[in-house]
């Protein structure tokens, strides 16, 4: 006798509301780029100045801009957190201060103050060091920097202190009783622990940074947008010239994004059982997926019964 429980097939539930998004999102993104494509938009200027001197210059004072704010951001989000943690009241609540000040105000506003301090000190006196007037020492390039790194530094700071109080204190205490000092035990141990949570939120500040040097040109230093914007009404072309402004902002990006992939793969090693596949590793397995010979696909053959 045939049992009816071998006869019954499992049929996927159709979801119908799936189908209809789907159509609807491709509706929109093809009014989209029918709408760009119908505009008078001059697109064969984009790949005529791509790699125009100009605009390889801008994107290197970007990325020069950018590394420089982020290591004086990292630099100080270190300090201030370990100022934040340290039981002195008095550098714990300077540490507080500054972050609060520097998070609680915009970096436009905070690049426009620096530019125009020269309107309250006209000169900069260090005694024997150093002796000039304001304008000649905040010059564009002084004031994008500090205006980026020290704001940087704020979030920095509240980064390092979450992964530093990520570790387990029982780690901490360990150390100081093998009798290793306070800030050997903050290196050999604390540090690389705290770096598995530290690593992703700080890949994220890089690629902000990036994007937010498009502020500087507020106080007259020339970078990506900035060339990108003076292209733009020398050719007569300015939309084109933003949209390969926001192309090369996209590979940048891109680039930024897969550094910081395999960082984070670098940090996980002492944490996870087996790291994530990186991008080639993923494409050759699904390679060697398709390549495989099929198994079991031909009709079986039972006896005759």
């Amino acid at each position: 006798m045939r049992d009816p429980h071998t006869d019954m097939r499992a049929v996927p539930v159709r979801h119908y509301g799936r189908y209809a998004a789907a159509v609807v999102v491709l509706a929109l993104l093809g009014a989209i780029v029918s709408a760009f494509a119908r505009g008078q938009v001059n697109w064969g200027a984009i790949p005529d100045y791509l790699f125009d001197d100009r605009v390889l210059l801008g994107v290197r004072e970007t990325l020069t801009l950018t590394v420089l704010s982020m290591l004086i951001g990292v630099a100080g989000g270190v300090l201030l957190a370990v100022m934040r943690l340290s039981r002195n009241p008095v550098t714990s609540s300077v540490a507080w201060f500054y972050i609060w000040f520097f998070r609680g105000t915009p970096v436009y506003v905070q690049l426009l103050v620096w530019f125009n301090l020269g309107l309250v000190f006209e000169y900069v006196n260090l005694g024997p060091v150093y002796q000039d007037e304001w304008s000649d020492f905040m010059t564009p390039f002084l004031t994008a920097l500090l205006g980026l790194g020290l704001n940087e530094a704020a979030y920095m700071a509240e980064i390092c202190r979450a992964g530093l109080l990520a570790v387990d204190e029982g780690q901490t205490e360990a150390a100081h009783a093998l009798g290793m000092r306070h800030g050997r035990t903050l290196r050999r141990i604390v540090i690389p622990q705290a770096m598995r949570v530290i690593v992703p939120p700080t890949g994220n500040e890089v690629i902000n940074m990036l994007k937010t040097t498009s502020l500087v040109a507020a106080v007259q230093y020339y970078e990506l947008l900035r060339y990108a914007q003076d292209i733009g009404q020398t050719s007569g072309a300015p939309v084109e010239m933003l949209f390969l402004a926001a192309a090369w902002y996209l590979i940048l990006t891109s680039v930024l994004s897969v550094g910081q992939y395999y960082l984070e793969r670098y940090y996980a090693r002492g944490s996870a059982r087996i790291l994530p596949p990186t991008p080639w590793q993923k494409g050759r397995t699904t390679l060697s997926t398709f390549r495989r010979p099929a198994v079991g696909t031909g009709s079986p053959k039972g006896p005759a019964w």
